[in-house]
């Protein structure tokens, strides 16, 4: 059996009472015998002792190494001790899952019970109810049959006499018990409810009146309006006040309003209110506007009082009261330093804050209004340091209007300049007092007198001059003479006796603003009554925010502002103009509220001046726009001050031919959009003191938008000069250069007519053009078509000799007249 078997397992062969022999048939006819074993499954009959109840065995489990006669066979003591640990725990888990299921089966009981007594109950008050209406029932049914039996009676003494055609119609009052029993009958049907239809639900198809009023055949009620009505019941059975008296509000509506906002004011809920709105055939959700005639409906109709209001009347919240004087605090002076550009004003405040900003400032020039706050002798100073450059001409106007003091920065070595003289005509359209600080004494070619004296032109008498105005002579590089300005400065606040109330709700103005990348839009704001503090809700201009930190001129968090102290205010929807007021307000809805109204105004304003109001404006703007040209530009800048200024600077540049048009000025980086407005409109980009950013670039060099960068804003005015003068047209020159006089008229075949001329005065060219004068009057103005001297063309012909002429498509030319010979040449134009 050796082949047979060769190490393999024998197959077994189930059912078969012994072992044998299988002979297995292979392919090409080969076979092959097979060893069967039948094996049996061994089976392990428990010990006698092994099936005794738990109950019978000992306390204590035996030891794993017990007898070894009564362990199974071929078990270690291992293996029995894991196995008795098994058991152990199997008891164990077994007993807790007969308590746990004792213990669901005993709360399922009390909860049978207590469903068993609700429904009892239940079914008492059902009989009662039943019984109560079926007496009800039965006393109404005796009631009518009483009534139906006096009539009867009532009737008997005329049936006794009946009439001749009684026997026709017969007695009626015999029909009068059927009668009663129906009518009866027709009671019970609809006092009795349905079977299986007591719970008031809708039969039918439910339609859209039914479910926008309710009631009967409305919407199944849900599980809170079920609670809500069967808690009333209780009340009501409990002795309460059954139904709670409407309060009447006075509702203001503006000429629109949004529907949500409206049950807001009337306390009521959205849906009704919708649903009211659906009643009068009005489709509308709770985001939408409605008018002030249809919202009065409305209000009336849920038993309200309507108050119109005016949409300018949204601004009424912004607390305007005249402060008490015992509230009234000394606050610091708030002084702006002023002057034309590079005569030192920011210098002068450095040296007053012992800092450094101009070198932080490109070209060495302002671009921007600084607000810091120092220090004097205890006494704290609040310094604008606005720019003097011509495009800033608003920025300084701004600076004068929030402003206490002027100090006025006149170079000694330059006198008065152009921007001295707007800064005087700002201050004093202001009404705020001046001081003059005579910068650069330090120089050589310094002249203090000559600044006095030039002053004197423009109403500026300082002391020395035996005037009212202070001027002090200070260097700002070698730090002379700060102290008397600063003592100057602080005896004009003392004359001034300036007091706020830092008490009330915040108001301020916008100095400056940006759209800063990580912090979002970015004011900087002087306080100029109240206190603003972290968290205050605000509008400033078409913008509203929460405030969501303050940083002061050094950087730092703050929690709070009073006033004359400027601050960088967070937390803005958007980016404010410069010279916009801040105003704290109670709520957000105010605040969106004001905010939108101003929007709309401002849009409104806009519309208004753009629209051409006749037909004539029309034409004119119309035949204006053909004959100028124009140069469009997109700008960006990185402050609201600056692009302002921009604006400004491009208005000016142009002529009656050429003009600048600004399509888009922003505040932040470059984006994609620009781009794409820039494409559209084929203008340039410029970023003063901005970048684009990576999508912006990679969209600029698909489409071949130009973008150009700017840090100092004479460059930028000096650039866009310089590609607006491209668009002027070349300036045509003419130079004469010879006449000719007609001595003889031939005609030529093939030409037409010739002039035989004698050159008089200067050259006669080929290539230049040509005026026929007759009489010292120009009838013709063209090109010559030949000019030939004897029988050759010739390009020209000098003084004193004679030559053929013939002119290109005129042959009018008469003996006598006179030829004047010119060249053009253009020349190129430039803006001024």
């Amino acid at each position: 059996m050796s082949d047979t078997t060769d190490g393999k397992k024998t197959l077994g062969l189930r059912g078969g009472p012994r072992s044998g022999q299988v002979k297995q048939s292979f392919s090409h006819g080969r076979t092959k015998n097979v060893v069967v074993e039948t094996k049996r499954k061994r089976v392990v009959v428990p010990k006698p002792g092994a099936t005794k109840p738990a109950a019978e065995k000992p306390a204590a489990t035996p030891p794993a190494g017990g007898d070894p006669s009564k362990r199974p066979g071929g078990i270690s003591d291992a293996e029995l001790d894991r196995r008795m640990k098994a058991l152990a725990a199997a008891k164990a888990r077994e007993s807790e899952e007969e308590e746990q299921r004792a213990t669901e089966e005993r709360e399922r009981a009390e909860e049978r019970e207590r469903r068993k007594a609700e429904l009892e109950e239940k079914e008492r008050e059902e009989r009662e109810r039943e019984e109560a209406l079926k007496a009800k029932e039965e006393e109404d049914a005796r009631r009518l049959a009483e009534e139906a039996t006096a009539k009867e009676r009532a009737a008997e003494p005329a049936a006794a006499q009946p009439e001749p055609d009684a026997a026709k119609t017969g007695p009626k009052p015999s029909a009068s018990p059927r009668k009663v029993d129906r009518e009866r009958e027709q009671r019970e049907r609809e006092a009795k409810p349905k079977a299986g239809r007591d719970d008031g639900r809708r039969s039918g198809k439910l339609t859209l009146n039914q479910a926008l009023r309710g009631g009967e055949g409305g919407r199944q009620r849900s599980m809170a309006a079920m609670k809500r009505k069967q808690e009333r019941a209780r009340q009501k059975a409990m002795g309460g006040q059954e139904n709670r008296e409407k309060v009447v509000r006075e509702v203001q509506v503006p000429e629109s309003i949004v529907v949500s906002e409206l049950a807001n004011r009337m306390s009521e809920k959205v849906a009704d209110v919708v649903k009211a709105l659906m009643n009068n055939g009005m489709m509308l959700t709770q985001n939408q506007s409605i008018d002030a005639d249809t919202a009065e409906l409305i209000v009336e109709e849920f038993g309200h009082r309507i108050v119109r209001v005016s949409d300018a009347d949204v601004e009424q919240v912004i607390d305007s009261v005249d402060d008490k004087d015992e509230d009234l605090q000394p606050r610091p002076p708030v002084i702006t330093v002023m002057g034309h550009v590079d005569h030192g004003k920011t210098s002068l405040l450095d040296a007053i804050r012992n800092a450094k900003v101009v070198a932080g400032e490109a070209g060495g020039i302002t671009q921007h209004i600084g607000a810091y706050q120092v220090e004097q002798n205890g006494q704290k100073l609040t310094f604008l340091d606005t720019p003097g450059h011509a495009a800033f001409t608003s920025m300084r106007a701004r600076g004068a209007q929030v402003t206490d003091i002027v100090v006025l920065v006149v170079a000694a070595d330059d006198a008065v300049m152009p921007q001295t003289v707007e800064a005087i005509n700002h201050a004093k359209a202001a009404g705020v007092p001046m001081i003059v600080a005579i910068n650069k004494i330090d120089k050589p070619s310094a002249n203090p007198d000559k600044v006095r004296t030039d002053l004197l032109q423009h109403e500026v008498v300082v002391e020395k001059m035996s005037g009212e105005v202070q001027d002090v002579e200070v260097s700002a590089v070698k730090g002379t003479g700060l102290d008397q300005l600063l003592e100057a400065i602080a005896l004009q606040a003392e004359i001034l006796e300036l007091k706020a109330n830092p008490e009330r709700a915040a108001s301020g103005a916008v100095i400056e603003a940006q759209l800063d990348v990580g912090r979002g839009p970015v004011a900087t704001v002087l306080v100029q009554n109240g206190t603003l503090r972290q968290g205050d809700i605000f509008v400033v201009g078409e913008q509203w925010g929460k405030v969501r930190a303050l940083i002061d001129d050094k950087g730092e968090r703050v929690s709070e502002a009073g006033p004359s102290v400027p601050v960088e205010v967070l937390g803005l929807n958007g980016t404010p103009e410069a010279g916009d007021v801040l105003n704290v307000v109670e709520t957000e809805s105010q605040a969106r509220e004001i905010a939108r109204y101003r929007e709309q105004a401002a849009k409104d304003k806009r519309a208004a001046l753009g629209a051409a109001t006749t037909l004539e404006q029309l034409m004119a703007n119309a035949k204006e726009s053909e004959s100028v040209s124009e140069l469009p530009i997109l700008v960006k800048a990185d402050v609201q001050g600056s692009a302002e200024a921009i604006v400004q600077a491009m208005e000016k540049i142009g002529n009656e031919e050429v003009r600048v048009r600004v399509l888009h000025s922003g505040v932040g980086a470059i984006t994609e959009s620009d781009i794409g407005l820039a494409e559209a409109s084929g203008a340039p980009v410029i970023g003063f003191n901005v970048r684009a950013n990576a999508p912006a670039r990679s969209a600029a060099n698909q489409k071949g938008v130009e973008i150009r960068y700017y840090s100092v804003i004479y460059d930028l005015v000096d650039d866009v000069k310089a590609a607006a003068s491209g668009l002027l047209s070349a300036e045509v020159r003419e130079t004469f250069i010879g006449y000719a006089e007609i001595k003889e008229v031939f005609k030529v075949s093939g030409v037409g007519k010739v002039a035989g001329c004698l050159v008089t005065e200067g050259v006669a060219r080929r290539s230049a053009g040509v005026r026929l004068l007759r009489d010292d009057v120009v009838i013709h103005e063209g090109t010559l078509k030949t000019l030939k001297r004897f029988k050759d063309e010739v390009a020209e012909v000098q003084s004193g000799q004679e030559c053929g002429m013939a002119f290109e498509n005129y042959d009018d030319i008469r003996q006598g007249d006179v030829i004047e010979i010119f060249e053009r040449e253009e020349v190129e134009r430039t803006l001024t």
